[in-house]
C-alpha cells in the first residue's frame, strides 16, 4: 500500500480554508479573509513563510513562541528521523525512558541551583495543571494567586488563572480559591499572602497579553514575600523561557530563584509538543513521597522519544547558534530603534520588552484631526488601532505579526531568534513606513480604518 503526505498536500493544496470551514473552526476562516490574511502557504524555513507564489513572509509570531529556533531546523529534522529509525523502546509504561533523563539532566542546568527535578507534560497548559495540583499538595493550602491580564492555558485549571475575562466568559464555574492581583503590586500581593492559606503565587515574569515589564524590585520582593508566607513561588516560562528574552530564562534579568519553572512553547523546536516543570527536590519528594504513589501525577504520551529527542536537539541549536545572545542582541536595538522616532510619530507612545519580546504601544495623539480620527476607531471598538497596523504591515510589506491582546493598542512581536540584520532593517523600514501612513487621515490606510470600525460597529449589533 501506497501511502504519501506529498501527495495528499499537493492533491489538496487549494482546499484549506473550505475544509476548515466544514469541519474545523469557521469562525478563524472568517477572521482570515476578513482581514486578508487567507494565504495559502508552501514552504517555511527558519523565520520565513513562503506562499504559492513565492513570496517571502517575514514571521513575527513564530507559533506563538513555538519556534524560537526557526521553521524547520535540519538538525531538529535529523534528531527526529534518527530517532524514529533506531526502532528505541517507546513509551514502555512499566519502565522509564533514558532521552527524558538525558533531556531533564540538559534543562535543570540551565536553571537555578535550586531547582533539581524534572516534570514533563504534553504543553504548557499541562505544565500549569501539574503545577497547581503539586503546590496544593505541598503546602496543603487551596488557595492560588495569580496576576491580572495573565494568560496561563486554556484547560480548566489554567484557565481559572487566566486574568482576560474573554477566555473565561461562559465556562464556568471555574477552579475555587483562585484568587487574581494587579500585575508588578506588591502590596496587593503581600495583602493575599499574609492569610498564610495560599499554596502558590503562579506570575509570568514578562506578562505576554501586552507584554508588560515589571519594575526591577518586582520579582525579588515577590520571592522574599513567598517565603515569608510559605507560598511557592511560580514563574510561568511558557512564553518567556529559552532565550525569548536574551536570557535563557526571563527571571535570569532578576537573579531569583523560584520553586518552579514551567515551560513548553520553544522547547519543542516547532514539531513535538513538550511541556515540564522544573522545581525543588522537596516538592518533588512530596508529591511522589511513597512508592504507590510513583503515578499519582502523569500524562501518557509525555516523555515519548520523539519530543525528548526534539527538546535536546532544540538546546543543542540554541548553544551552538549562540540564539540567546542574538535575541538580546537585535531585539535591544529593534526597541531602542522605534524608540527613537517616537518624536516624529504622534500615535506612537513606545517600544518595549526584553530579548525578543517586543511591544510597540500606540496612544490617543494631540493635534485635533489625529485625535478624531483615533476616537471614531475607539467608539467602534477598543484597540482597532493596532488592526491599521499589523493588516498593512501584512498586506504590503509582508510581515506576519498580532496585536498583544483584546482591548489594547499593542502591538507584539515575537520572533524566530535568529534575526539577521536583514529582517532588522525589514522590521524597521515597514513600521516605520507603516506608522508615517497613519499619520495622513486622508490616505488609504484610513480607509482600512473605517472599514475596520465598520465591521467592529455591526458585529456589536
Amino acid at each position: 500500500m501506497s501511502f504519501s503526505i506529498a501527495d495528499l498536500f499537493t492533491e489538496h493544496f487549494q482546499e484549506k480554508f473550505d475544509l476548515h470551514e466544514h469541519y474545523l473552526n469557521n469562525q478563524m476562516v472568517r477572521v482570515l479573509r476578513t482581514i486578508g490574511y487567507d494565504r495559502n502557504y508552501k514552504r517555511a524555513i527558519g523565520q520565513y513563510l513562503y506562499d504559492q507564489d513565492n513570496n517571502e513572509y517575514l514571521d513575527l509570531l513564530s507559533g506563538f513562541g513555538v519556534f524560537a529556533i526557526g521553521r524547520n531546523h535540519p538538525t531538529v529534522i535529523s534528531a527526529l528521523r534518527e530517532t524514529l529509525t533506531l526502532e528505541l523502546p517507546n513509551l514502555v509504561q512499566m519502565d522509564v525512558s533514558l532521552l527524558s533523563g538525558l533531556l531533564a539532566k540538559e534543562i535543570l542546568a540551565t536553571c537555578p541551583d535550586n531547582l533539581d527535578k524534572m516534570f514533563f507534560s504534553n504543553s504548557g497548559t499541562e505544565a500549569v495543571e501539574a503545577a497547581i495540583k503539586f503546590a496544593r499538595y505541598t503546602t496543603k493550602r487551596p488557595r492560588i494567586v495569580h496576576c491580572e491580564h495573565a494568560f496561563h492555558g486554556l484547560t480548566m485549571g489554567s484557565l481559572s488563572l487566566n486574568g482576560e475575562e474573554i477566555f473565561r466568559e461562559g465556562f464556568g464555574p471555574l477552579l475555587p480559591n483562585c484568587s487574581a492581583v494587579p500585575f508588578n503590586d506588591l502590596e496587593a500581593l503581600e495583602k493575599e499572602l499574609s492569610s498564610k492559606d495560599v499554596a502558590a503565587f503562579i506570575v509570568e515574569p514578562i506578562q505576554g497579553k501586552g507584554v508588560n515589564v515589571p519594575d526591577d524590585n518586582y520579582l525579588p520582593e515577590v520571592e522574599r514575600l513567598c517565603k515569608k508566607y510559605g507560598t511557592l513561588f511560580v514563574a510561568d516560562e511558557i512564553q518567556t523561557g529559552i532565550g525569548r528574552t536574551g536570557k535563557f530564562w526571563a527571571i535570569d534579568h532578576w537573579n531569583v530563584k523560584p520553586d518552579m519553572i514551567l515551560m513548553a512553547k520553544a522547547l519543542s523546536g516547532g514539531f513535538v509538543p513538550v511541556g515540564g516543570v522544573a522545581m525543588t527536590t522537596k516538592i518533588m519528594d512530596t508529591v511522589f513521597n511513597r512508592m504507590d504513589r510513583a503515578v499519582v501525577h502523569g500524562s501518557t504520551f509525555s516523555k515519548n522519544n520523539m519530543a525528548m529527542a526534539a527538546g535536546l536537539a532544540t538546546l543543542e541549536v540554541m548553544r551552538a547558534e549562540k540564539l540567546v545572545e542574538n535575541s538580546a542582541k537585535v531585539g535591544a536595538d529593534i526597541i531602542n530603534t522605534i524608540n527613537a522616532s517616537a518624536t516624529r510619530y504622534e500615535f506612537l507612545k513606545e517600544a518595549r520588552g526584553k530579548g525578543l519580546m517586543i511591544a510597540i504601544e500606540f496612544q490617543s495623539p494631540k493635534s485635533l484631526g489625529l485625535k478624531a480620527a483615533w476616537a471614531m476607531l475607539e467608539a467602534a471598538n477598543k484597540g482597532l488601532f493596532c488592526q491599521m497596523i499589523t493588516i498593512p504591515l501584512f498586506k504590503e510589506h509582508r510581515i506576519l505579526s498580532q496585536v498583544a491582546g483584546h482591548g489594547m493598542n499593542v502591538v507584539k512581536f515575537l520572533p524566530p531568534l535568529n534575526l539577521t540584520q536583514k529582517d532588522r532593517d525589514w522590521i524597521i523600514n515597514s513600521m516605520d513606513k507603516t506608522i508615517a501612513d497613519t499619520h495622513q487621515v486622508t490616505g488609504s490606510i484610513w480607509t482600512l480604518g473605517k472599514n475596520l470600525a465598520s465591521h467592529a460597529l455591526k458585529n456589536k449589533k
